[in-house]
Parts: C-alpha cells; structure tokens; sequence
C-alpha cells in the first residue's frame, strides 16, 4: 500500500508514508475539486455557446440573406434596403394600406368612388406647386413619383408635396429606361433615388413606379422589392399630358378612360397639365369621384 501511495504521490522512496501523507490528501482535495469545477464547467457551458454560436448563426444567417439580395445588385443593409414606412416629422402613408398588395398595382378597387391622380415629378418647380395647388383648392390629393435628378436639383419639392398632403415615391433617378438595364444599372437607379429621397424626407417614399415603362419587370420588381418597395405601381389611365397634345386632349384623355380605382397618369412640368387639371377635378366631381392618393385608394 505504501509503495503505490508513494507511486502516486510521485516523490520520494518506497517506505517513507508517514511524511507523504498530508501532502496526499491535500492533492487528492486538489484533484477532487478540479473534476468538480470540471463538471460545473461542462453543465454551464452549452448552453452559453449555445447561445454564442445562436448569435454566430444569426450574423451569419443575416449575412447570407444580404448576399442573397446582392446576387440582384441590391445590398439589403444599403440606405435602399431600409423600411419603406420610416419617415421624419410625417405619418407613415403606407399605415393601414391594403396588406398583401400584388407586386404590381394597376388600378384600386373598382367599388369605391376614388381615383389616384399619379405625376412624374420632374420639371418647373413653378408648375410643379401650381399643380398641386389646383389639387388642393379642390380638396383633392395627389401621388408625386419623384425623379432624383430633379430632387437633387429642386430639394424644397420634397417637403412641398408632403406638406400638401400627397404621396411622395421613386422614379428612379435618371429616368432612364430601366426595363433594358442590367441588374447593377437597374440597382442604381432605384438606390440612388431612394437615398435622395430619405436624405431630403426621412423615408424612401411610399412607392415606386418604373422609368420608361408602364409596367416593371420581374427583376425589376425584385430589386424594388428589396430596396423598400413591395408593389410596384402602374396605371390604367393614360393622360398622355407629356407629348403636349394641349389641355382639352389632356381632359378628355382622362375623363373618356376614367372610372372608380383607376390609377391616372400625368406629368408636373407641362403648362397645358397645369391648365387641364381645374377640369379634370371638376369632371371627377360631377362623376362622384374623388382624388385621393394611391395609399387611400389601397387603403381597406
């Protein structure tokens, strides 16, 4: 016994216990209390990776989502890729707006006397707010599709329009023809206009609708979709108001196609907008409709 108590005590020679035996049982304490500090460990320490590697998979699950995102050209963590119901000092328009809506909207529902008035946002300032003026004053309201270069050069639209109780969105920012771009042109176009806008607003805007076409791609569709912009917005009504065909073809254009939900569109910038709109709000009035914007014309 002596000879495998000084073995394990690991000094010494064979027959000397008596001097071995404290420092024995003060290493076997040793010993006991690792193993015991051991199992501690062991029972502690899933679940605190657990949580790590929870933590690791959802930056690495994030990240994989962003790739994925980026493999259309659009980062979901760019200024783009935000919400698009954030906005600075103004409500959310988008609040209580139909949920579901398709990818692409044409038109609102065809059983409530409302119409959207929708303007390509570009051009004279001047005409711009004597457009919106004529809405007001006949207690209307409007959807603005920003342009960005006109943005950048015309800041103070951005606040006029939602100041007058419209919807303010993107449309793109060069007006290019995005329907022929590459997902990295396409990505821009968007992007860009939509940092213009939450730069200038807080917000993205509460829609975007496609430069040069009437109605958007699929992959256009998904790359407004991942910067901020579930639905994609058409129209059913055709002002043709930027070929200058006059204010009395403007009128009847509208008033000929127009009917309950119909989504209308015109353009800020042309004289002949400006003169027509008095009669086009008179002729929705005496249709029992009403201007609205494309958020209350969605909105259940």
């Amino acid at each position: 016994m002596s000879s495998q108590s000084g073995g394990e005590a690991g000094s010494g020679t064979v027959g000397d216990d008596a001097p071995r035996s404290a420092p024995l049982r003060l290493k076997r304490r040793l010993f006991f209390l690792a193993g015991a500090l051991a199992v501690a460990s062991a029972c502690s320490g899933p679940h605190d990776g657990d949580a790590d590697r929870g933590g690791e998979s959802g930056r690495d699950g994030n990240a994989g989502r962003d790739g994925e995102s980026g493999r259309d050209g659009m980062d979901a963590g760019s200024p783009a890729g935000r919400s698009a119901q954030e906005r600075s000092g103004y409500p959310d328009p988008t609040a209580g707006a139909a949920p579901r809506l398709p990818a692409e909207v044409v038109h609102g529902p065809r059983e409530r006397p409302m119409v959207a008035l929708t303007f390509h946002g570009a051009g004279s300032p001047k005409l711009a707010d004597e457009a919106l003026l004529a809405i007001e004053k006949a207690g209307g309201h409007a959807t603005v599709l920003a342009v960005g270069t006109w943005l950048d050069q015309y800041p103070a639209m951005a606040r006029r329009v939602l100041d007058g109780g419209h919807d303010l969105g993107n449309h793109t920012q060069n007006h290019l023809d995005i329907s022929s771009m590459d997902a990295v042109s396409a990505r821009r176009e968007i992007e860009e206009c939509a940092a213009r806008l939450r730069t200038l607003t807080g917000s993205i805007g509460s829609w975007f609708r496609p430069s040069a076409a009437r109605t958007a791609t699929p992959l256009v569709r998904r790359l407004s979709a991942r910067a901020g912009y579930p639905t994609c917005l058409s129209y059913d009504v055709d002002s043709l108001d930027h070929t200058d065909p006059g204010p009395d073809a403007v009128v009847a254009n509208v008033l000929r196609a127009v009917r309950p939900g119909s989504v209308v569109s015109m353009h800020l910038g042309h004289p002949g907008t400006v003169t027509a709109l008095p009669r086009i709000l008179d002729g929705l009035r005496t249709r029992g409709l009403r201007a609205v914007t494309v958020t209350d014309l969605l909105r259940r």
